[in-house]
């Protein structure tokens, strides 16, 4: 557990842990651009996940992630992705205060192409 960090209480001394940005003088994330894309309810995951790899290859498209709306399934699909490698699987049912709509994360580099990016995910 020591290994791990656990039961050490390090969230009581934070502000006195270095961290990889305390050299830095600024830290941004502006290599990169991020949007949010609602897509329609899908009725094949695996459909999905070759789209969202093939973002990936043709426009650069960093890192997906999201949970979709699969016609038929009382289940949310949780779906992610770094590059290519797509990962997805059932995380728990809808409940009604749940918003049940697909809705993805895009994270790519700077002048990402998001129309052609969001053509590509719904398909």
């Amino acid at each position: 557990s020591v290994l791990l960090g656990l039961g050490l209480a390090v969230e009581d001394d934070i502000e006195n842990r270095k961290t990889h940005h305390d050299d830095e003088l600024e830290h941004e994330h502006d290599d990169f651009d991020s949007f949010v894309i609602d897509i329609p309810s899908i009725l094949h995951p695996d459909e999905l996940a070759k789209r969202v790899a093939l973002a990936a290859e043709q426009e650069n498209v960093l890192r997906v992630k999201g949970f979709v709306e699969v016609g038929g399934k009382p289940m949310r699909l949780l779906l992610q992705a770094v590059g290519p490698r797509v990962n997805h699987y059932y995380d728990r049912a809808w409940t009604t205060e749940d918003d049940r709509r697909s809705r993805l994360v895009v994270i790519g580099l700077k002048g990402l192409n998001r129309p052609a990016v969001e053509r590509i995910l719904a398909g």
